[in-house]
């Protein structure tokens, strides 16, 4: 889904962003790990709950493009967050969807 394993590792090999491309990487990988383990789950309320926290994770990885667009450039960063849109509206869906499926 967001690939962003190459802009972590091009943030790691700068010392002062080793932190930051950390951050960006759990974020982004969070993402996808829990919209999988929200559709395993069979009932409403587990998978609105996974969702959701994929939806905070998106919203966490925004806020690391936001901060590593000087290392990134402008073109990179703006591609990424406008997926990262995408997948928040996406997600916005998927959540009222769930919630409206549940008892």
């Amino acid at each position: 889904m967001i690939r962003s394993g190459r802009y972590a590792a091009l943030l790691a090999k700068r010392r002062e962003y080793t932190n930051l491309a950390d951050q960006l990487g759990r974020a982004t990988g969070s993402v996808s790990s829990n919209i999988a383990e929200g559709f395993s789950r069979f009932g409403p309320r587990d998978r609105a709950k996974f969702f959701e926290y994929a939806l905070g994770s998106a919203r966490e990885s925004r806020d690391w493009y936001h901060k590593s667009r000087d290392a990134l450039g402008e073109p990179a960063t703006e591609a990424r967050l406008d997926l990262l849109g995408h997948v928040t509206r996406i997600l916005t869906t998927l959540i009222a969807r769930a919630r409206s499926r549940a008892p």
